[in-house]
């Protein structure tokens, strides 16, 4: 009997290790992995936010990618992000499977000729629902959920936001606060505006922080946790989606 080849996975890590993350989970790496990896994979952690990046020769050995979200800019011109972005054109081009999970979902749209910029309605912490259209662009990761709901709720922290996705993408989600919360380019490019790895400890952690850095206002914060408190993000839809993509054949 033949033995089924090992599929191989790459996380490309944007943020450092919250002190909080390391103590409860191990890092981020361990959170990704729980959300999107299964039994008999190989899963490669690339620091990217600290220059760690696989050969370019390395490439073809990966089955999909996935790239994190950061407190950087998606738009800014640091050397390690510019080098993400040449990277994520190289991998465009041979048509790998790649998942950009919010400032991935940013970095991502950059990289193949979007635009992106601090959002216009500023912060959006907490729950958020996403519409989901799937009758303009139909996704095959969609379709094997069964019957596709029209809209499903993320967990989502971020100040920033695809302005206008590339040429040949098509939105296939957005909510009243964000127009672009996800986007596909054929069946290899996916982005997310939301967090499908986060668990809600994670991001009341994350609010905290962000409260005493003075990046947010109390009552934001305040009202931002009471939405999470009265509420639950689908947490095992968004994560069945992301592994239907990773895992699907092209």
């Amino acid at each position: 009997m033949d033995l089924m080849e090992e599929k191989r996975y790459a996380l490309f890590l944007a943020a450092k290790d919250s002190d909080y993350v390391l103590k409860v989970y191990g890092g981020y790496f361990n959170v990704f992995v729980a959300a999107f990896g299964e039994e008999g994979e190989r899963w490669d952690l690339f620091r990217v936010v600290e220059g760690d990046f696989p050969d370019f020769n390395d490439l073809h050995k990966y089955d999909g990618f996935v790239i994190s979200g950061s407190p950087y800019d998606a738009y800014g011109n640091d050397n390690w992000i510019l080098k993400l972005c040449f990277m994520l054109q190289t991998l465009d081009a041979m048509q790998k499977k790649v998942l950009g999970i919010c400032f991935g979902h940013q970095v991502l749209c950059r990289a193949l000729g979007g635009k992106v910029g601090k959002a216009y309605t500023g912060w959006d912490i907490g729950l958020r629902r996403v519409r989901i259209v799937n009758d303009l662009a139909p996704c095959s990761f969609l379709e094997d959920l069964g019957e596709i709901p029209g809209s499903l709720s993320i967990m989502e922290c971020h100040r920033d936001e695809v302005w206008k996705v590339p040429i040949g993408a098509a939105v296939i989600g957005f909510s009243d606060k964000t127009g672009v919360e996800m986007f596909t380019i054929g069946d290899h490019i996916l982005g997310i505006q939301g967090h499908p790895e986060y668990t809600k400890d994670i991001l009341y952690n994350l609010i905290d922080r962000l409260l005493n850095n003075n990046s947010i206002e109390r009552e934001f914060a305040e009202n931002a946790k009471f939405g999470l408190e009265i509420a639950e993000p689908d947490r095992k839809c968004w994560e069945k989606i992301c592994r239907n993509f990773l895992k699907g054949t092209l």
